[in-house]
């Protein structure tokens, strides 16, 4: 699965504050739509795409970003890739496996009050539209 694709570094952006060797896995609720449990680990190869991931998650709290490995085959994120975007550009990946937490990374770049505002508004829509679909 996981030929062809990046190499890495690769980040991972959430509200959870971890340490290095932590491991982050599937098996909790998605950000996007809680009352779905994810099957797999999301990941991307953009600090700043982790980022927006991570001021979602983080509601009112501190978001962080993470330097990951992942410790088992992967694949370009389907909700994305091909269905939204042609090819990857936004190299997000997702995994069956755990990552595993490298670092914390600083120096991303955070969004402004108003695009924060916006993409929360859009993630509210998504939750509250039936035909909104996360291929897990």
């Amino acid at each position: 699965m996981s030929q062809d694709l990046d190499q890495g570094p690769f980040f991972h952006g959430t509200k959870a504050a971890l340490r290095p060797g932590d491991l982050l896995s599937p098996g909790f609720p998605s950000n996007y739509r809680p009352e779905v449990i994810m099957n797999h680990i999301y990941f991307t190869a953009l600090a700043d795409g982790a980022g927006l991931a991570a001021e979602i998650a983080a509601l009112d709290g501190t978001a962080h970003v993470y330097e990951v490995e992942p410790t088992g085959p992967f694949e370009n994120d389907p909700n994305v890739t091909d269905k939204k975007f042609p090819g990857n550009p936004t190299r997000s990946y997702r995994s069956a496996h755990p990552v595993r937490v490298i670092r914390e990374v600083h120096g991303w770049t955070r969004l402004s009050p108003e695009a924060l505002q916006d993409w929360r508004e859009r993630i509210a829509r998504l939750t509250n539209d039936p035909t909104a679909e996360i291929i897990n």
